[in-house]
């Protein structure tokens, strides 16, 4: 087990350990990071109401999320560049994330074959999709996908028409896929970010995609009620509320704030995943009480990486899987399933 006790201990080893520039590019957000703020700040503003004299002896802690019975209602957000948190970081963290039974998403841009990463997996994996090219460069992209059996789901990124500028990357100086840090980390070669067609995409571009995926097709970041229902209009099978950690459009608002509206505009017809400043286990039981069926983190999974690469992940997960039975409990809440935005109250203060 690493060395660490506490997710705030964890933050801090990992701080400490990685160079400034590549922690700034994993923790930074867009322009004046408003967006990133008010992704944590807006978590602060629900409060659990605690309810007493519950029989909580069992909490069931499980989800369902298109046929696979998550153990804890948590998935590995994708993340570029792993391989500066740990050696081999894509195939590390689905082997950790593996131990816990978690989903992880594989990255777009990963470092590694998407073949080898499902190699390492043991528990199922959603590959997210940068369409970075023509459409004959993304079908066999796909079809690569969706001969190995241990992704379950696809889902494409949508919020990110424009590359957007992030300070801290810019004066660090700091360039996250050149040419020359992966030759230097001998990654496998693959096409650069074409901005060009992500620019064009449009939602006939989403019924292509749906007509040609055989897995669950969904879109990663939305942010608006308005483009959750055409988003089910194109037949997705589920949506991510997302706005990239705070990484593209900066003063955009908080996707806590966004998901209540996105699942009453949903209103169960299809699953839905939110990420976006969640770090611990009483920000994962608001996420599902306001409507996620499976709340993602990208951030947080970098810093248990950085400190143990499989073990590190698995360590952070196994604390936050602790901290989310002990929120359920002292709350009177037994089944997360069961989670109702009734538990929950504002507080402005």
């Amino acid at each position: 087990m690493p060395e660490f006790a506490t997710i705030a201990e964890l933050q801090q080893l990992a701080e400490a350990k990685l160079p400034k520039e590549v922690w700034d590019y994993a923790n930074g957000g867009s322009a004046t990071e408003t967006t990133l703020r008010r992704n944590r700040a807006a978590l602060t503003k629900w409060a659990i109401e605690q309810r007493v004299l519950v029989d909580v002896s069992n909490i069931d802690l499980s989800v369902d999320f298109l046929g696979y019975t998550m153990p804890i209602p948590v998935i590995v957000a994708p993340m570029g560049s792993l391989y500066r948190f740990w050696d081999k970081g894509d195939i590390e963290m689905a082997r950790g994330a593996g131990q816990e039974g978690v989903v992880a998403t594989v990255s777009g841009v990963c470092g590694w074959p998407m073949e080898d990463i499902a190699e390492a997996a043991t528990a199922p994996l959603i590959f997210q999709l940068y369409h970075h090219g023509p459409r004959d460069w993304v079908q066999p992209r796909l079809e690569r996908v969706m001969r190995c059996p241990q992704y379950m789901a696809i889902c494409l990124t949508v919020d990110n028409a424009i590359y957007s500028r992030r300070d801290r990357d810019l004066f660090n100086r700091f360039a996250a896929s050149s040419r020359a840090n992966r030759d230097r980390a001998n990654l496998p070669e693959m096409p650069g970010p074409d901005h060009d067609y992500v620019q064009g995409l449009t939602w006939d571009d989403v019924d292509w995609l749906k007509s040609i995926c055989r897995l669950p097709f969904g879109l990663k970041g939305i942010g608006t009620a308005e483009d959750a229902r055409r988003a089910l209009d194109h037949g997705v099978d589920f949506v991510w509320v997302s706005n990239h950690g705070g990484r593209q459009l900066d003063d955009a608002r908080a996707t806590i704030d966004v998901l209540q509206e996105v699942a009453e505009a949903v209103a169960g017809r299809v699953p839905i995943v939110v990420d976006g400043g969640f770090q611990r286990g009483t920000d994962v039981m608001k996420g599902v009480a306001l409507g996620a069926t499976a709340v993602a983190m990208g951030k947080a999974c970098s810093w248990g990486l950085t400190m143990g690469g499989p073990e590190g992940i698995a360590g952070f997960l196994k604390i936050l899987r602790e901290e989310l039975r002990i929120a359920m409990g002292l709350s009177g809440n037994t089944c997360m399933r069961e989670l109702k935005p009734g538990i929950l109250r504002r507080v402005d203060y």
